[in-house]
């Protein structure tokens, strides 16, 4: 397009914008919703208890079976601009709670099939979007009137909302071994009366194929991926072990990649075997002066962590070797441990070591791990070991506990829980309902159509449990419309029919429904702000 300065020079403001792919106006608004439903509509069918899983195939032959919403939408290759951005949405729902990542997909689908029949009629987006900002405002106000206050020491209540997040995963028959482990891991690494918040990497999950899930445990001290260094012969099992944990190698120095050496005669060999021998015995009796017994080696792309040598000098002097830690967990490890890392064997010194009842390695199925347990200055740290018969049920395994300490994270920082069951979203339907009559005009159309929109929740779990989902979800509003103290009805599955669910242990954080709410909200405002869509090449 050429247009003119105040000059008359010419100037081109969009290039050949004629041939490029462009969609304007209500075209530009059907396409995004459109795209985003269509992924919307592929979770639904996840959506529950009764939800179906997943088969996830990539190139590479590799499979996944899940229900988790967020781990589907992470591995679909998603082309539309909208669609990616309702990955993203799950992906954020994910950081802020850990749970309701297909609920949050749901509901944005159901806003987005509102939105298009309100467009269609006339109404402008900007008043769409305004209106739904103040029903999701309300929602979350009605949320918390109907939420219980929870403490973080009653330790059953934590286990309740842990095991409704489960209920819906591929390993649900083991939320009775999962879910108490969840707890138990966050309970360990935080201050009960003034935490805000978790830091999950303080939670190191392990796994490892053989057994079985019921053989998951929580380890009070640390455990390895790998085994100890047993090339000369060492030891694989130290009682009241002394740790160092080293970032440097018990190996020559190497030349750097571009140099060579060239070597002309036997003497000259010796001489260097002579060397080699000398620099590993200094740094053996560096770690003998400090009385250390247990060394982490930090893993090197540069060097081998031990040699050959190196192995044989401490299998003699009985010091259990464990090569290839990666770099990211030493911080971990250290806290663990109550020991420092050590850069050079010159600052090896015995206040840096850390001290525990016993360092062994155990067999197990999937290979030999080494177990370091009764450290004596444990930091606030935990790790979990995750067993599985088979591939598939080890990373369903690991993803479903990554579920239950999101959970339990959630109720650290919004000490409240709420019935689940698709009771909260009937609640805000029938509340908002009644709010629309008291606003009057435009927005009363908008908000009503918002609160038609959250009973999809309640519809879809009755829906996936092979109930008469029209039929349920009218008794469940009528319960919900006659009485105000009815607010924890649900749908009961295991019944298929309503029942309390507050009394069915059917319970879940109210941090999973407001951030639900609310990030749909803003993902669904922020496509109805689009008009334009231009294609570039």
């Amino acid at each position: 397009m050429l247009a003119v300065d105040e000059y008359g020079r010419p100037f081109i403001i969009v290039r050949e914008q004629d041939k490029k792919a462009r969609l304007k106006g209500i075209e530009a608004h059907k396409s995004n919703i459109l795209a985003a439903r269509t992924i919307s509509n592929l979770l639904r069918t996840s959506l529950g208890p009764k939800g179906m899983d997943k088969m996830i195939t990539d190139a590479g032959g590799d499979v996944i079976i899940t229900n988790d919403g967020a781990t589907i939408l992470s591995k679909m290759e998603v082309q539309h601009p909208a669609a990616k951005m309702l990955v993203e949405l799950s992906k954020s729902q994910d950081i802020e709670a850990g749970d309701g990542t297909t609920s949050v997909c749901v509901i944005a689908g159901s806003l987005l099939e509102k939105a298009e029949e309100l467009l269609e009629k006339g109404i402008h987006p900007v008043a769409l979007s305004d209106a739904w900002k103040l029903a999701a405002a309300y929602s979350c106000k009605i949320l918390r009137e109907m939420s219980y206050p929870v403490k973080l020491t009653d330790r059953d209540q934590l286990i309740k909302s842990a095991v409704t997040s489960l209920s819906s995963k591929v390993v649900s028959q083991y939320s009775g071994i999962l879910a108490p482990l969840a707890v138990d891991s966050v309970l360990s690494v935080i201050d009960q009366k003034t935490a805000t918040n978790v830091d999950l990497r303080e939670i190191r999950v392990v796994t490892r194929l053989g057994e079985t899930i019921e053989d998951t445990k929580l380890i009070n001290g640390l455990v390895f991926n790998q085994e100890a260094s047993k090339g000369a012969g060492g030891p694989t099992r130290i009682e009241n072990p002394r740790i160092a944990l080293v970032q440097f190698q018990i190996s020559p120095p190497k030349t750097d990649m571009e140099n060579q050496l060239v070597v002309g005669n036997q003497e000259e060999i010796d001489r260097i075997a002579r060397d080699e021998k000398k620099y590993i015995l200094n740094i053996i009796k560096k770690i003998l002066k400090c009385k250390c017994n247990v060394i982490l080696i930090q893993k090197s792309i540069l060097r081998d962590a031990v040699n050959i040598l190196g192995s044989h000098y401490l299998a003699k002097k009985n010091i259990m070797v464990i090569k290839d830690i990666e770099r990211d967990e030493m911080s971990f490890i250290a806290r663990s441990l109550g020991c420092k890392p050590v850069a050079s064997p010159d600052h090896l010194t015995e206040d840096k070591l850390g001290s525990a009842k016993l360092a062994e390695e155990i067999y197990t199925p999937g290979g030999r791990i080494v177990q370091i347990t009764g450290v004596q200055n444990p930091g606030k740290t935990v790790s979990v070991l995750v067993r599985g018969s088979n591939n598939l049920v080890l990373e369903e395994a690991e993803r479903s506990l990554h579920d239950a300490l999101c959970v339990v994270r959630s109720l650290v920082k919004e000490k409240s829980l709420i019935a689940g069951g698709g009771a909260a979203e009937t609640q805000v339907s029938v509340q908002l309902a009644k709010y629309a009559e008291t606003l009057g005009g435009l927005q009363s159309y908008c908000v009503r159509a918002f609160a038609d929109a959250l009973e999809v929740i309640p519809y879809t779990l009755a829906e996936n449990a092979g109930l008469n989902p029209i039929k349920i979800v009218t008794k469940l509003r009528k319960k919900h419309a006659s009485d105000s103290k009815q607010k924890d009805f649900g749908i009961d599955i295991k019944k298929g029919d309503i029942s309390d669910m507050w009394k069915r242990d059917v319970i879940q954080p109210l941090l999973v429904n407001i951030s639900a709410i609310n990030l749909s909200t803003e993902f669904v405002r922020m496509i109805l702000k689009v008009d334009d869509i231009i294609t570039t090449r």
